[in-house]
Formats: structure tokens, C-alpha cells, sequence
């Protein structure tokens, strides 16, 4: 979803809930989220950087140091402070932009920022068009039999309902007979559907599962409160509720349910060789402050990781 469009619903909701609302065509460079200003604009300039570290870059493959550059893939549709596109509808921004200039920077290398739709991003992984996938994606049991993780951010998903809602959520059993919507393809849908089979075996009433592929969608079934809730990553959850103003969160939890904090990775192709020095850049940009200061930047207090791992335990495999 691009910023504009972003923007503009933004007003729409607001004008849906209210009845007046601001110019829905009007856009601003930076938007308040509770006690943090995001920005939008594409020049970045309060982007972080850090230094090379030679120590580090010499354990890259030696095609990567010839080449100079770091070829990231990620998607570009979701909803701020994650991976969106600016003001001007075609530079690609936000807090995932953030961890990869991070790492491309220790590593002496210049980030070449790709996007592509959420399955493209990992063909591009395997063709080799595209050194490394970085876009809010989860370990999975799954996927580290093709891919080398390494670890930045816990994976934390939120439920959240209109803001006049007076739904109470104390576990899976509050959302029997709900209309709860969720991103089709996404570690939440495997969630909920887990949950939803579970209280059916209770013997309580089912989650009527509302699926969403575009931001827009399911802020507007929100607003009109045509949702009793929506889960979705908890870092767009809390721009969406701070900044729009109609919605609230009532409850977040690890996206691999409730045995494993789930954990957001750099993906990249299996014994590849790179998966080493990115693991390492994270641990230095840990340990000087440097990553302290981009999860400060987006609001991601509640994503922070002690230390990157590599390859740690994963969502398990579905039934």
C-alpha cells in the first residue's frame, strides 16, 4: 500500500467514524504515533548508520565484497512503520529499510533495496537475483530446510478491535462466534485457525475468519466495525490505532503461539555464506546501540532481541 493511499484512508476512516474529516488527498511527511513522529519522507534523514567493520566483512563470500553491494528483497504493501513507500508513492521506506542499511553498512556494502510481491520475494532468494529477503519475515520450521535465518526482532502480533468495541480478550476463547479478520497466507492465519479448532473441539462457537489481502480492506471493515477485530504484526497495529484514532489494541502474543516467542529473521539462500557476517553485523549493531536506535526510530520496543541467533526454533510445521 502506497503512502498516499495510506494517508488518504487514513481521513476516510476518520470521516466514516466522525462525519468530517481533513482533505483526504492532503500528505505529510511525518505522522505521531503516541510519543513518536514516523517518517515518511523519502529522503530519510534521520535514518541510523554505523561504521564498517573490517572484522566482520571479511567473512562475506568473496563475490558479495567484489560485487560492493547488498541486493535485498522485501514486500512494499504493508502498512507503516514495517516496509512502505514513502510520500512519494515510489521510495521504499521504514523500519525494515532501517535493519538493512544497518547490516549493509557494517558490512562496508551498499544496500540495493528491491520489492516484489510476498512470494516473489523468495523466488528471488533462490535465483540468486536478490542476496537476501528482509520484510517482517518469521522463523519457521518450514522454511529453514531452504533458508538461513538470522535473528533481529521478536515476532509479536496484536488484536485490534474498533475503539468503541467492548470486546475483553483474555485467551483464544474470547473470540468464539467473532468475526476476526487476518492477512490470508500469514503465520497469524495459521494462529487463528489453530485457535478456531480448538474451540470448536470445546464445543464453543466458531471464529467466523475474515480474510484481507490490502491494508485499506480491513482498516475500513474496522471503521465501520463490520470486524469484531483484526490480527495482524503488532509494530502497524499500534501505527494504525495512534495515528488513525478508531481502533485500539486489546492484546498481543507471540505469532508462533503460545509454546514459542516467535522471532523475525534475515532470510537468506541455505549455506550461502552469508548468513554469518549478517548474524554478526546484528550482534555489533547490538552491542554499540546502533539497533537500539532503530527500534527507538519505529516504535519497536516490544520487538527487541537480546542477541541475534542463528537458525533457532521455528513455528512448527502444520498438521
Amino acid at each position: 500500500m502506497k503512502l498516499s493511499a495510506l494517508v488518504g484512508l487514513a481521513a476516510t476512516v476518520a470521516l466514516l467514524a466522525t462525519g468530517c474529516g481533513t482533505d483526504p488527498d492532503a500528505e505529510n511527511s511525518a505522522q505521531p504515533a503516541g510519543s513518536i513522529t514516523f517518517d515518511l519522507s523519502p529522503g530519510q534523514s534521520g535514518r541510523i548508520h554505523a561504521p564498517k567493520v573490517d572484522a566482520i566483512a571479511a567473512g562475506l563470500p568473496q563475490a558479495i565484497r567484489d560485487r560492493g553491494t547488498l541486493v535485498v528483497t522485501g514486500s512494499g504493501g504493508a502498512a507503516p512503520p514495517l516496509r512502505f513507500y514513502a510520500t512519494d508513492d515510489k521510495t521504499i521506506v521504514g523500519s525494515e529499510v532501517d535493519f538493512a542499511s544497518l547490516i549493509a553498512d557494517i558490512l562496508g556494502l551498499k544496500l540495493v533495496a528491491q520489492v516484489a510481491d510476498w512470494s516473489q520475494n523468495f523466488v528471488r532468494v533462490d535465483s540468486g537475483e536478490a542476496d537476501v529477503f528482509i520484510s517482517n519475515v518469521t522463523v519457521t520450521e518450514e522454511r529453514k530446510e531452504k533458508y538461513d535465518f538470522a535473528t533481529y526482532r521478536n515476532d509479536t502480533v496484536a488484536l485490534e478491535i474498533p475503539k468503541q468495541s467492548k470486546l475483553e480478550y483474555s485467551d483464544r476463547k474470547s473470540l468464539a462466534g467473532k468475526r476476526i479478520g487476518v492477512g490470508s497466507g500469514t503465520n497469524q492465519e495459521q494462529l487463528l485457525v489453530k485457535w478456531n479448532e480448538q474451540n470448536i473441539a470445546d464445543g464453543l462457537a466458531p471464529i467466523d475468519i475474515a480474510y484481507f489481502q490490502q491494508v485499506t480492506d480491513y482498516y475500513l471493515a474496522l471503521a465501520s466495525q463490520r470486524l469484531d477485530g483484526y490480527i495482524g504484526p503488532n509494530p502497524s497495529a499500534i501505527y494504525h490505532s495512534t495515528t488513525a484514532n478508531q481502533t485500539r489494541i486489546v492484546a498481543t502474543f507471540s505469532g508462533a503461539g503460545d509454546a514459542l516467542q516467535g522471532e523475525i529473521g534475515v532470510l537468506t539462500k541455505k549455506d550461502s555464506g552469508l548468513i554469518g557476517p549478517i548474524n554478526k553485523a546484528i550482534n555489533n549493531a547490538i552491542q554499540t546501540g546502533t539497533y537500539q536506535q532503530v527500534i527507538d526510530r519505529w516504535g519497536l520496543k516490544t520487538e527487541t532481541v537480546p542477541s541475534s541467533r542463528i537458525n533457532p526454533p521455528g513455528l512448527p510445521k502444520k498438521s
